[in-house]
Formats: C-alpha cells, structure tokens, sequence
C-alpha cells in the first residue's frame, strides 16, 4: 500500500492510517501467518469441545437440579448463538454415566494439547521460540494452566451471571417495564458485565498463557478490545451461524461447520489481541536513508573542491576559473589557446618547430621531366 501514500490527497491520509497502532498490528499478524494459526486454535477447541461437554454433563447431572440444567444451557447458547439447539444437553445428561470417566479423559488429554497450541500460537505472534521443557513438565504446567483458566472462566461467567440475575430480580420485583427505557438501560448492564467477564479470561490468556510482559497499558487496550469484539461477534453473527446450522445443504455437518466458523473468529479476534500487546505503542520513526550525493569523496574540501575539480565557483584547485583567469583577474599561466601574455606556448622558450623537408632523393628531379 504504499503507493497509495504518494497519491496527492489521500497520501497523507493512507500514511497516516499506516502508522496508526490498529494497522501495525494487522501487518504484524499478516507477517506470523495469523491464517495458520488461527486454523491451528480452530483445530484443537473444535476437538476439546465434546470432550468438555460430555464431562460438564455428567458433572451438571450429579450436582445440579433440572432448573440448573436449564440456565446452564441457555448459558451455553448466550456464549455459542445458534447452536445450542443444534446440541442435545439433555441427551449428554442422560447418558453422562457412562461417558463421564472417557470424557475426563478425553478432556484431559485434549485441553492439554489445546493450552500447548494457544501457547505456541501465542508466542508465535511475539516472535518467541518454541517452548523447550522437559515433555512431562509441561504436560503438567500446562494442567495447571487449565486448571485455572476453568476457574477463571468459571468465576467470571459466575459473577456476570449472577450481576445479571440480580438487575432482572431487582427489576421484575420494582415493577420495570419489559419495554421501558429503564429495561433497556438494565440491559446494558448486563451486558457491561459481560464484557467485564471476557476481559478478565483475555488477561489471563494474554499475559499468563504465553509467559509474556507486554506493558500494562497494551494488555488493558487489548483485554478490552478483544472483549467488546466477543460481545459485539456474537451479536452480529448470530443469526448467521443459526441459518449456516440450520442449512440442509451441510444436513448433519451443519453443527460442525457453524462451530468451526465460530472458533476460527474467535482465534483471529485472540491472535489480534496478542498482535496489540505484541507491538509497539507508537510507531517507530521511518528510517532515513543518506543520499550517495551528499556524501563527500575522498579527499575533497568542504568548499567543494575536489583534487582536481572545479568548485562551486568554477575555479580548479589552484585558483583558475574555466578560462584559465586567476582569481585577481589577470591571466595565470596561459589563456585557453595555450599562449602566454607574450605569444610564447604555456610551457616557457622552447618553441615547437616544425621538422625541416626530406632531402631530395637521389634521381628525383623534384617531378620535372625533360
């Protein structure tokens, strides 16, 4: 895009755009192949997904009541718009007994590989290499890592879910319009609550996960950016990932596609994340190249003579100007024909002669003949 920087009015503009921290971080990204590794993150939550369903199922079936089971999925379709009615919760509860020790497993074994590939997408982006450790240490480090993401998640969806339920109960019991501007307002404290809750994961994921100190004012923009973005894609998108399930044309794959569609944006929001915290606040300044003219040769004055050029007034090194004048007027040792002032050559009293005529030849009477 750099031509578009020379084009007369919008030149400033673009150059100014180019510099700005949003777009840096996008060249960042387009510098790591953000591509690849979002489809790396897509990957490995795709496959963590079923795992941890079928666990938090059998874990919802033995502690909760059915009213619980129900908040719990319509926790699931706030987070995943659109799919949860392609899922059958209640199918996952009835079976959980049987399921629940494979899907511990299964989780344990896939959450593990998922913490590993968000990490090392994560460094990517920061230029870090691979995280050399010992196999069974990370594994472990990395359990530990999952651990408190859960806990994370789990206290910060917890409080935004219970905030909420206190502004409805607060509401429903003040007798608030469903409909009334104050309705709306309560609204939208929800759902600030629920960019607090995102923000809190994307901290731990920014900092934490790929053992980084970016400064603190990139992660908090970043946090919040990233949070404010959740929210707003899954408003935006959700009627579209509910037409992509429901499509005959994908038939049974249209629950598969929607989620993978679903966790590619959500990587790519992540991965922009981590670009912020990854590059600098204010752009660094271009890099001036010298000009080869500017530079002196070896040898020449800061008048601007060489050794043996003009300067800028046209007088040679000894002080001649183009017409063989010195610099008192007068001629200095000769005018451009070569002569002195007195008609002798430049070089003193010697005098080129030319050489004398060839004697005659002997017989040759000079070309007269008889």
């Amino acid at each position: 895009m750099d031509w578009l920087t020379r084009l007369p009015w919008i030149g400033p503009r673009v150059a100014a755009l180019l510099r700005t921290h949003a777009w840096r971080a996008f060249a960042h990204l387009q510098d790591v192949h953000w591509t690849r590794l979002a489809a790396a993150i897509t990957f490995t939550s795709f496959l963590s997904l079923f795992p941890l369903l079928a666990l938090s199922a059998a874990i919802g079936a033995a502690l909760l009541s059915q009213h619980q089971l129900d908040t719990l999925e319509h926790k699931i379709e706030e987070q995943i718009p659109g799919i949860s009615g392609q899922l059958d919760i209640q199918g996952l509860v009835d079976n959980a007994g049987t399921v629940s020790v494979i899907a511990g497993a299964l989780l344990a074994f896939t959450g593990i590989g998922w913490i590993g590939s968000v990490r090392d997408c994560l460094r990517a982006v920061w230029g870090r290499d691979k995280d050399e450790r010992n196999p069974i240490v990370g594994k472990a480090l990395d359990g530990g890592i999952l651990l408190g993401l859960g806990v994370a998640v789990l206290v910060s969806l917890g409080s935004s879910g219970f905030a909420t339920a206190a502004v409805n109960w607060t509401a429903d019991k003040s007798g608030i319009s469903h409909h009334g501007p104050v309705r709306v307002l309560l609204t939208v404290v929800g759902l600030l609550l629920s960019v607090v809750a995102d923000f809190l994961i994307l901290v731990y994921l920014l900092t934490l996960l790929p053992g980084v100190d970016p400064p603190r004012r990139s992660v908090v923009t970043a946090a919040l950016i990233g949070a404010v973005g959740f929210e707003l894609l899954k408003v935006l998108i959700s009627g579209y990932l509910q037409k992509v399930a429901g499509k005959s044309l994908y038939g049974a794959f249209g629950t598969p596609v929607a989620l993978l569609l679903w966790f590619n944006f959500m990587a790519k929001l992540l991965l922009y994340c981590a670009a912020w915290t990854a590059t600098p606040v204010h752009a660094p300044p271009p890099a001036t190249t010298a000009d080869p003219g500017d530079e002196e040769s070896p040898g020449s004055e800061a008048t601007g003579r060489d050794s043996g050029g003009p300067d800028a007034g046209g007088r040679d090194a000894g002080g001649r100007d183009a017409e063989g004048r010195d610099a008192g007027g007068g001629v200095s040792g000769g005018d451009v024909s070569g002569r002195d002032g007195g008609g002798r050559p430049a070089g003193g009293a010697h005098r080129w002669e030319p050489p004398p005529p060839a004697p005659p030849r002997e017989g040759d009477d000079g070309g007269a003949r008889p």
